[in-house]
C-alpha cells in the first residue's frame, strides 16, 4: 500500500469511528459547564433546561459550576476538555463577546469552541436598594449627580456584561457611580439586598422573585424594547437615556472539533425543547426570550457582538489584567 492509499485508509477510519461515535452518542454522563457560581442567571437557566435534556438523551447531565474571572475559567476549561461531546459549557456575552476587548491575555479564543444553539435574548433589569430615594430613571440620574461617586452598582465581576451595561449608563448619563464586582450574579443580587450595594443591572432570572416581593425596586429594562416577564417597566431610553440599549444572550458551546453528528443532535433537542410551549412560557416568565435555530446564528452572533462592544469597552477605560 502506498502513502495515499495509506492517508485514504485512515481518512476513512477515522471517519467511520466519528460516525459510530455519533451513532451511540450518548453512552456516559455528560458535563454542563456553568462558568458561573450557583444562584445566577446563567445557572438557573442550565438548572432549568439540562433536565429536559437528559431525558431526551436518556443520560444523566451533572452542572458543573466553575465561577470566577467573568466567565473565562469555566469556559477556559470547557475549551481545553475531550472534543468527544460529553463537556457542554453555557456561552454568556459578557465572556464570549466582550471579554476579549477587556481582558489583556484571554485564556480561550473563540475557535476553541464549536457553536451549538442560541438559546435566548436576555435584557437586563435596573433595579435599586428600596432605600434609595428614586422610583424613576431620571430621579436615579439626578441623584447620582448629586452625589457623584457615591451610587454603587454591582455586578458578576470586572469585564462582566452587567458591568459594561453600567459603564455604558455612565456614560450615557455623564454620572459618576463606583462599580463593585463579584463572582456571579447570585451573589451581586445577595449584595443589594443586604444594601451592601445601591444598584444592579441583572439578570432577570436572578431578580425577578425580589422585585414581585417588594424587596427590591424596579425601575426599567435595558433591551429594545420593553420585557415580557416586566411588561409594566420602560426601557431605559423610553424612561429618558435615549441611545441606550443592551440585550445579552445565552447560547451552548462544545469544545472545537466536537463531532458534526452530535452537535446536530444538541442541537436539535435544544430547539426542540425551548420551543415546547410550557418551556417558553418558564423562560419567558424568568426573563429570557428564546431563540434557538441552527448552530451557526450563534457563532455569527458572537463575532458580531464582538465587533460590537469592543468600542463601548475603549470608550469606558475598562480593562483587567
Amino acid at each position: 500500500m502506498n502513502v495515499l492509499s495509506l492517508r485514504r485508509a485512515l481518512l476513512v477510519a477515522l471517519l467511520a469511528a466519528g460516525v459510530a461515535q455519533a451513532q451511540g452518542y450518548p453512552a456516559k454522563t455528560i458535563r454542563w459547564i456553568v462558568p458561573w457560581p450557583p444562584g445566577g442567571g446563567a445557572d438557573v437557566l442550565s438548572r432549568m433546561l439540562s433536565p429536559q435534556l437528559s431525558e431526551a438523551l436518556k443520560q444523566q447531565i451533572v452542572i458543573d459550576n466553575r465561577g470566577g474571572a467573568a466567565g473565562n475559567i469555566g469556559a477556559e476549561l470547557a475549551a481545553k476538555s475531550p472534543a468527544d461531546g460529553y463537556t457542554v459549557v453555557f456561552a454568556y456575552s459578557g465572556t464570549h463577546a466582550i471579554n476579549p476587548s477587556i481582558y489583556r491575555k484571554m485564556p480561550f479564543k473563540e475557535s476553541d469552541f464549536a457553536p451549538i444553539i442560541q438559546l435566548a435574548s436576555v435584557p437586563q433589569v435596573l433595579v435599586v436598594h428600596p432605600s434609595l430615594p428614586v422610583k424613576t430613571v431620571k430621579e436615579l440620574v439626578a441623584l447620582a449627580k448629586k452625589r457623584p461617586g457615591e451610587l454603587t452598582y454591582g455586578s458578576s465581576g470586572s469585564g462582566a456584561f452587567n458591568h459594561l451595561t453600567g459603564a455604558l449608563f455612565s456614560m450615557k448619563t455623564g454620572t459618576q457611580l463606583t462599580h463593585v464586582p463579584y463572582k456571579g450574579g447570585g451573589p451581586a443580587a445577595v449584595a443589594l439586598l443586604s444594601g451592601e450595594i445601591t444598584m444592579i443591572l441583572g439578570e432577570p432570572a436572578t431578580i425577578v422573585g425580589f422585585v414581585k416581593s417588594g424587596r427590591v425596586r424596579a425601575l426599567a429594562v435595558t433591551g429594545a424594547k420593553r420585557a415580557p416577564a416586566l411588561p409594566e417597566l420602560p426601557t431605559i431610553a423610553e424612561a429618558g437615556v435615549a441611545g441606550y440599549e443592551a440585550t445579552s444572550w445565552n447560547g451552548m458551546l462544545a469544545p472545537a472539533g466536537t463531532p458534526a453528528d452530535v452537535i446536530k443532535r444538541l442541537n436539535a433537542e435544544f430547539n426542540r425543547i425551548i420551543s415546547a410551549p410550557d418551556m417558553k412560557k418558564r423562560m419567558l416568565d424568568s426573563g429570557y426570550e428564546p431563540v434557538g435555530g441552527p448552530p451557526k446564528r450563534l457563532g455569527e452572533l458572537i463575532r458580531t457582538e464582538i465587533a460590537k462592544w469592543a468600542p463601548v469597552v475603549k470608550a469606558a477605560g475598562v480593562q483587567v489584567d
